[in-house]
């Protein structure tokens, strides 16, 4: 960054020993023109509201005027659902229910995103029964140690024998 700034201010130098009075002044006009050009281009851009995507409020979800649906979700780990509705590009909020012993969620969004909330929804199930699955299955330490203990216990008989077969 530093090298480019360097760069212009040298080009610059360079160009401007060729430049006549005249001239300069008309270049520092334009350029200046061009950085008032620039500031206003960009306080114009941060008028305009920007529309949040992704995880939201509910105020910010129902402000978009595009129709807001819900589904409840009684499993804690809430996090691997966002993990992928934000690789679906679903707008969503989430709203912790606490008036139940286990606490439910609920998970609003956009009217709109029904069809890819589908799919995310369907990706996330998926997932927690592959994951209920896994967990159903014993660990290989666990059978480690099982299989250690059985040798422990087991009777080896250590005695050479001596037997001349003929």
């Amino acid at each position: 960054m530093q090298e480019e700034v360097e760069n212009r201010t040298l080009t610059l130098v360079v160009s401007g020993t060729k430049f006549t009075g005249r001239l300069m002044k008309a270049a520092i006009t334009k350029y200046l023109a061009h950085r008032k050009e620039k500031k206003l281009q960009k306080q114009k851009n941060r008028d305009t509201p920007v529309i949040p995507h992704g995880k939201q409020t509910v105020k910010q979800l129902i402000g978009q005027n595009q129709g807001v649906s819900n589904i409840e979700i009684t499993d804690p780990s809430i996090k691997e659902f966002e993990k992928i509705a934000r690789k679906y590009g679903v707008d969503y909020a989430v709203k912790k229910d606490r008036s139940s012993s286990p606490p439910k969620y609920l998970i609003f969004f956009k009217g709109r995103d029904a069809d890819a909330l589908t799919a995310a929804f369907t990706e996330y199930t998926g997932k927690k029964v592959r994951k209920a699955e896994k967990s159903e299955r014993p660990s290989v330490l666990a059978k480690l140690s099982q299989f250690k203990e059985l040798v422990k216990h087991a009777v080896v008989d250590r005695n050479k024998r001596k037997e001349l077969e003929r």
